[in-house]
Parts: structure tokens; sequence; C-alpha cells
């Protein structure tokens, strides 16, 4: 491992390795869930059903996920994060070859239950702590960075899902995409080091606030709670505008490769965004981003008239992201703080 400039600093060029890594990771785990937002029509219509039913697809993957990363959390705190990762990617594999039988409840469980609850679940809630671990100066410019994955899987997929869709089929698609999935994320799981030790500053700086038990003032499962709603909150009215954008351009005359491309735009932003917020809270806190964020989040952009859709359609990417800084107040609030910036600053 490379040593740091700083005697007191855990942080490296490993941590960013690591990191970069995990980016990687999630970049590809987060393309399984865009499969049925690329291809919300064409599936309705090779299933018979109606479009509500292959969108709730979709929306019980971050069910999913949501639930199982309480459990693969801790799985990962007891099996370690390589392991985990790769049982992640297998159960991915698995709900896209179910999903792609071409039945409506193979469908639904493929995605609720093996790409949500057992899949994209054991990558980003382990990942996110794991990557939490590797640093201590620039934490939340770190996981701004890997949470920016599945922005960076809005970014690259939705073009190409949509070219592979409209020459080989949704079915032949997923089962492609399950092919990339195992030949890049298992091989990449293999590259995760574990994270250096706590300096003593840090660490004693921990202790110090799990023993008082409090957070921001407040009893810390308390703010854990509220922080959980909030990202609730924000990320429910934001998905279903992604979630439907690509079918909603069809409906409208627009054709399926610029409405995939407003999408990519949309999370491409997202992506621009999510690196600021991460920034900011290096700077100001965490308490003070997810202040920010609201905010952001409460003036809803409006198209103005003449505007090109591609263009409006990266006005909703920074309240996109603009919700995300309540993961960057958790990691300030229950990981050990930072260093002075005075012995760490560059």
């Amino acid at each position: 491992m490379t040593a740091s400039r700083f005697p007191d600093s855990i942080e490296s060029r490993s941590s960013w390795v690591a990191a970069a890594i995990t980016t990687a990771i999630l970049a590809i785990s987060y393309g399984a869930p865009l499969l049925v937002v690329v291809g919300l029509k064409p599936i309705t219509a090779s299933l018979g059903t109606d479009r509500s039913v292959v969108a709730l697809a979709g929306a019980l993957v971050w069910v999913g996920t949501g639930m199982g990363g309480i459990v693969m959390g801790w799985v990962a705190d007891r099996i370690g994060v390589r392991p985990t990762v790769v049982f992640g990617a297998l159960m991915v594999v698995l709900g896209l070859a179910v999903s792609a039988t071409g039945w409506v409840w193979a469908l639904v469980l493929g995605h609720a239950i093996l790409i949500g609850l057992l899949g994209n679940s054991a990558h980003f809630p382990p990942l996110v702590v794991y990557i939490s671990r590797w640093f201590d100066r620039r934490r939340g410019t770190a996981v701004a960075l890997i949470s920016s994955g599945q922005y960076v899987a809005g970014m690259l997929w939705p073009t190409v899902f949509e070219r592979a869709m409209a020459q080989f089929g949704w079915q032949a698609t997923m089962r492609g995409y399950a092919v990339v999935v195992a030949a890049a994320i298992v091989p990449m799981a293999f590259f995760l080091q574990s994270p250096p030790q706590l300096s003593r500053a840090a660490a004693s700086m921990g202790i110090g606030t799990r023993r008082r038990g409090r957070a921001l003032g407040l009893p810390a499962n308390l703010v854990q709670t509220l922080l959980c709603a909030a990202g609730f909150l924000c990320c429910v009215p934001m998905a279903m505008p992604a979630g439907h954008l690509v079918a909603l351009c069809t409906d409208l005359g627009i054709p399926a490769a610029h409405g995939a491309a407003m999408l990519s735009v949309l999370l491409g932003s997202a992506f621009v965004s999510r690196l600021f917020w991460g920034w900011l809270a290096d700077r100001i806190g965490g308490l003070g981003t997810l202040l920010a964020g609201s905010a952001c989040q409460a003036f809803p952009p409006r198209r103005r008239g003449g505007c090109r859709p591609c263009c409006s359609s990266a006005c909703p990417g920074w309240p996109s992201a603009a919700g995300s800084p309540e993961r960057y107040t958790i990691t300030s609030v229950f990981m050990p703080r930072p260093l002075p910036r005075g012995r760490c600053s560059t």
C-alpha cells in the first residue's frame, strides 16, 4: 500500500484505487435495473400485460435493494466484502436470466428478489461502508464518487440497451448483460483489498461518538431514522420521471434512441451534481450539505419555452443528486470524524 503524505491520515493512492474499482463495480451492477426502464414498452407488449406491471418490477429492485442492504451490511462485516460482492453479482446474473424467460411472474421475481433483495443490496450498502474505511480527510468526496456508480451506469448503458433491444430483442439483451455482469464484477471483486487501520486520533474520536450514543444533539438512532426517511421521500418522486422517460418519449413521437439519450443526459448531470455535493460535504459538513440539498429540491426546475428536450432532461439531474447529501451526512455523523484540515490539507 502506498504511504500517505500525512502521518495521521489513512488515505493513500490505494484508497483512490479502491474507490475506482468500487465505482466500476457499481456502474456495472446498476445497469441491470435500467433494462426495464429502456425496454418498458417492448417488454410490456411482449408479455401482453400492463405497463404498470413492468414498471413495478423495476421499482421493486430498489425496494429490495433497500431492505436487503440492511442484512448485507451485516453479512459483509462477518464474511468480508469480496464474497459478498461476488454473491451479489451471481444473484444479478440469475435474476436477469430468470427475468428473460418471458413470464410476468419471472420478471417480477427476478427483479424484486434476485436483482434487488439479493443482488444490488450486496453491492451498494457494503461498498459504501467499505470505501468510507479507506478515507478520513476526503470521505465525502469518496462516498460521492462511488455513489455515482449508478449514474455512471445511467450515462453508459441506456443507449447501448436501446440499440441492442432494437436489433436482438429485450430477452437476448438481458441474457447478454448477464454475461457482462459475471465477466466484469466477479474478477474486479478479487482486487478489493482490506482497508487500513484508523489512526489513533480518528479511532479515539469515533469511540467517543459511539459511547455518547448521540448525533447532532439527538439520539443516534433517531437521527438515522430521520435520514432514512429523508432518503426515501427524496428518491421516490425523482425515480418516477426517470423510470418512465424513454416510454414517455415514444408516446410523444420521439424516437426511443432519443429517449435513451435523454435518460443518459439526466443521469449524467446527476453524476456531476453528486460529485459537487460530496466535495461540499468535506468543506461545510454533512448537516449543512443536507440542508442545502433539501433547499434545491424544494424548488423544482421548470422547462422554458424553446428549450431542447435533451437540455431540459438535464434539469432534474441537479436535484436528482441534491437529495444525496443524506448519505454524506450519515458518513459524517456515524463514522469517525475527519482529521483537522490544518493538519491534512494538501
